[in-house]
């Protein structure tokens, strides 16, 4: 009898044990939910310039129309106090306008269109509507003139030398029908824009993004 009343007392004092284990052990703490800011949407009103660099070169005589093009923002754009888009947005487009200088008139131009941004550090994708960017080569009507000019001027030198006023005449027309010739076969100037170069961009519609504050 007294074996039973041992063993008992011993599987009591057993349970009272690993209940004072179980009710003292730590309470599990669930972690604090995460602050988020609060999401609004702010308009970059039409007419806004966006100050882009560029990322790849382009140019008159190597793009072709629908060719992509891309840019980074160089300067960030704030409405009423409040950052909209960082520096480092990446803007995408396309190329709008590649044309070559003709060989008698006409100067090498090519345009771009960007219309989609990414703000920087965010996935999201806005579309955008700008206004095409244009570049035009510079005109070469004096660099013409001399090409015409110069073999007009040594055409009336040799006609003079045979035969007087009227070989000066042959000599000056066929001179300068020399001179014409080269210009006729020689393009004028294409245009590039090269990497890192900065373009202004204007918005032709509002654009909405969503900004965390």
């Amino acid at each position: 009898m007294m074996k039973v009343l041992a063993r008992t007392t011993v599987l009591t004092a057993v349970v009272l044990i690993a209940g004072v284990g179980v009710d003292g052990a730590a309470p599990v703490m669930s972690e604090a939910p995460v602050a988020r800011g609060v999401v609004r949407q702010v308009t970059i009103p039409a007419g806004t310039v966006l100050r882009l660099r560029v990322d790849r070169g382009f140019g008159s005589d190597i793009s072709r129309i629908e060719d992509p093009v891309s840019a980074t923002l160089a300067r960030p754009i704030v409405v009423g106090g409040h950052t909209v888009l960082r520096e480092g947005s990446l803007a995408s487009g396309y190329v709008s306008q590649a044309t070559r200088p003709g060989k008698v008139k006409g100067r090498g131009r090519v345009a771009v269109r960007f219309t989609r941004i990414k703000p920087a550090g965010r996935d999201a994708h806005y579309a955008m509507q700008t206004r095409s960017w244009v570049g035009i080569a510079p005109a070469t009507k004096k660099k013409d003139a001399l090409t015409i000019g110069l073999p007009a001027a040594g055409g009336a030198v040799v006609g003079g030398a045979i035969g007087g006023k009227k070989g000066a005449g042959i000599g000056a027309l066929a001179g300068g029908g020399a001179g014409t010739a080269a210009v006729l076969t020689t393009r004028g100037k294409d245009v590039h824009v090269s990497r890192g170069a900065l373009l202004a961009v204007r918005l032709t519609a509002p654009l909405t993004i969503a900004v965390e504050e």
